[in-house]
């Protein structure tokens, strides 16, 4: 109820509006006020008449349907049939109240294709105002449905991202806490120092992935403490060579972009002539980064492909981050396997 008074009372003003409208220029050159307040008030519900029919059942029944043939057809019958009744308004009202005499009838009045022209412009003023609004309301529904598919699309592409940022590799801390497990029982002094490394990195995998951002430098040095892990682990039968460039401290990337490469290696790579190479090199020319790394593999058919080593994973990461903004390659050449990544602008990233 309360949306339809204001609605009730617009049309009330509306048509008040369009009697002194016709009242205007049917009194032109006229002194007879009587007669023109006769005229424009009969003419007013033809008017009315008309212009509900065209934006209630014309309109919507045959042009928002594309029926412009119907359309077409069905409003030259109403201008058949509002021309006839404007002649009998005109002609009824001239007996009513001048008895068919035309000699005092107000000039305008008399003009039928001028009175004609009058209703149509009301009509058709109306007519398009609501085809506006109509329209406007469309867009605003339209553009309210894509608003709630875009917050539902950026709601799982965040659980997607969450669940990808937060993944655990179980094998790597159950090896670590073994590792841990036998420092301890021989009481080495290094049982510290891992643990330490251990809780530095579980902290970084498990509360600073919630940051959007983190600082590229910060990602490389905590490559630098799991490469430290695996090394007390594998002891003797671990090669890493680690190649940094110059790390600028502004840069920032997806947090654990870089890391599950690093991992990835050490849990595929195999020992090769008694030991498990790796090979790291990050290189930044700008915002542009370039990520390289090889492990030693055992060659056999099931490694003729890359498939199975892990970079789904990856693949989806850098899809919800960096789409069309990154190059990942993988190879197999001898018995290294090969990964590498080059993201030519690291400050063009998608909005999580």
């Amino acid at each position: 109820m309360k949306r339809q008074i204001p609605q009730i009372v617009f049309h009330l003003l509306l048509w008040i509006g369009v009697w002194f409208y016709f009242y205007y220029f049917f009194s032109y050159n006229s002194s007879d006020v009587g007669y023109v307040r006769w005229f424009s008030s009969l003419l007013l519900p033809l008017t009315m008449a008309l212009t509900y029919f065209a934006i209630y059942f014309l309109i919507p029944k045959y042009l928002f349907t594309r029926e412009y043939g119907k359309f077409a057809l069905y409003s030259f019958y109403t201008l058949a049939g509002s021309s006839y009744f404007i002649v009998l308004i005109i002609y009824g009202c001239m007996y009513i109240y001048q008895g068919f005499n035309a000699s005092n009838i107000p000039p305008m009045v008399k003009n039928f294709f001028f009175i004609l022209i009058l209703v149509y412009l009301v009509v058709g003023l109306v007519s398009f105002i609501t085809i506006l609004n109509r329209n406007f309301r469309t867009e605003r529904r339209n553009r309210d449905l894509q608003n709630k598919i875009l917050t539902a699309q950026l709601q799982i592409k965040e659980q997607e991202l969450n669940y990808l940022k937060k993944q655990i590799h179980p094998h790597f801390l159950f090896n670590t806490l073994n590792t841990i497990y036998g420092l301890a029982l021989k009481q080495s002094v290094h049982t510290p120092e891992i643990i330490l490394k251990l809780s530095n990195l579980l902290d970084y995998i498990l509360y600073q992935v919630d940051k959007p951002r983190v600082s590229l430098n910060e990602e490389v040095e905590h490559i630098r403490e799991y490469i430290e892990l695996e090394k007390i682990r594998f002891q003797e039968s671990l090669k890493v060579e680690f190649r940094v460039g110059d790390m600028d401290k502004q840069i920032v990337i997806a947090p654990m972009l870089l890391i599950p490469f690093v991992e990835n290696a050490f849990k595929h790579g195999e020992i090769v002539d008694g030991y498990l190479q790796i090979h790291i090199n990050i290189q930044l020319q700008g915002s542009s980064l370039d990520f390289r790394i090889d492990n030693s593999i055992q060659i056999n058919d099931e490694l003729e492909k890359p498939k199975g080593l892990g970079l789904d994973n990856f693949r989806k990461r850098l899809d919800l981050n960096y789409e069309d903004n990154y190059k990942l390659e993988n190879s197999i050449k001898g018995n290294w396997y090969s990964s590498s990544l080059q993201i030519p602008d690291l400050n063009k990233i998608n909005d999580d």
